[in-house]
């Protein structure tokens, strides 16, 4: 871990001794920007013997402001209000509280509480966060945001590169007792244009000794009238990305395809498939009742910019056929400044 923090401070050395190297500066002008996006829909529950047939919803609000003091620093701190165990629908949460440097040509630093890159490219790439999270963030692989420092590094022109060390936890926790860091990164490449693949891995030791890993394997591909995305996740020794349990593994893979008609309309689906392991003695996969598929497909409208309609389905098949099929119809929103 000391060999790690020596490395961030050699990159912070030479990002400053670029500034002292640098006589002069372009004329700027700090200047900062509100901003905010909420997530509403209504849905229906046509599953068999639903007991809340139909409600409306609002799943999330996001609060900002961004700032940049220079043209290589900025800073920007977002709020998110959504429900939480105690009970309340809203309670806000700090989603970010993230510096961002440009420490030299190439190479940025993010610190503080920060958005993390483990699965922003494939929810870049799903392009429908406001109806569906993507599949690691789905299903507990890993957290959106997390208190720690990255490093970006642009290695060649199809090539970049990402650092990180954080707690762990995600930014709904402080670091846990035992203090022990994730530590974890990716590659992104884009040999063609349009066509991107990335893998990510992490690892955060345990307690009990054995550690939390996930690996994370994506390819997609965009064109002017569509965009096609795979991706495989892998997590060993945890029920969650911060819940670890010796031995119980989670697997799956997630298909998703858009249709463009014009900018103002499309078309989408998406596949997933969960699963889990079985342990010593048992008969069935550990997580056997969420383990299983879910189809999502359905229809976007955007009228205006900032603002977003989708008329959708979503139906999830446990594995353990006792369980019904859950079937809803959604019409979701998103509007956002």
């Amino acid at each position: 871990m000391k060999k790690l923090i020596i490395s961030f401070v050699l990159v912070l050395t030479v990002a400053s001794l670029s500034f002292a190297q640098t006589s002069k500066e372009e004329t700027f002008k700090p200047s900062g920007k509100v901003n905010f996006k909420v997530f509403w829909n209504y849905h229906a529950d046509l599953t068999n013997n639903a007991t809340k047939t139909s409600a409306f919803e609002l799943k999330r609000s996001y609060f900002g402001y961004k700032y940049a003091f220079s043209k290589n620093i900025s800073a920007k701190i977002t709020f998110d209000v959504g429900s939480n165990s105690g009970g309340s629908e809203y309670t806000a949460y700090l989603k970010a509280a993230q510096l961002d440097w440009k420490v030299a040509n190439g190479i940025k630093l993010s610190m503080g509480l920060i958005g993390l890159k483990q699965f922003n490219d494939q929810e870049h790439q799903w392009g429908y966060r406001y109806l569906f999270k993507s599949f690691a963030d789905q299903y507990g692989f890993g957290s959106s945001a997390d208190l720690g420092i990255n490093a970006e590094f642009s290695l060649t022109k199809n090539l970049k590169a990402n650092f990180l060390i954080i707690n762990g936890e995600g930014y709904k926790k402080l670091q846990d007792a035992d203090g022990n860091q994730k530590i974890g990164g990716s590659l992104v490449f884009t040999p063609l244009k349009g066509f991107t693949t990335k893998v990510y891995v992490d690892n955060q030791p345990t307690t009990g000794g054995d550690d939390i890993t996930t690996y994370s394997f994506f390819a997609g591909y965009k064109e002017a009238d569509w965009r096609l995305g795979a991706e495989y996740n892998i997590q060993n020794n945890a029920t969650k990305y911060a819940s670890p349990a010796a031995g119980k593994d989670l697997n799956g893979f997630s298909i998703y395809s858009t249709y463009a008609f014009s900018k103002k309309v499309e078309i989408f689906g998406r596949f997933d498939q969960l699963g889990s392991n079985t342990l010593a003695g048992d008969v069935q996969d550990w997580n056997y009742d969420k383990d299983g598929s879910q189809i999502i497909f359905g229809v976007q409208v955007a009228p205006v910019k900032g603002l977003k309609f989708a008329l959708n389905y979503q139906g999830f098949t446990s594995d353990n056929t006792v369980l019904e099929t859950k079937s809803l119809v959604f019409l979701n929103a998103e509007f956002k400044l």
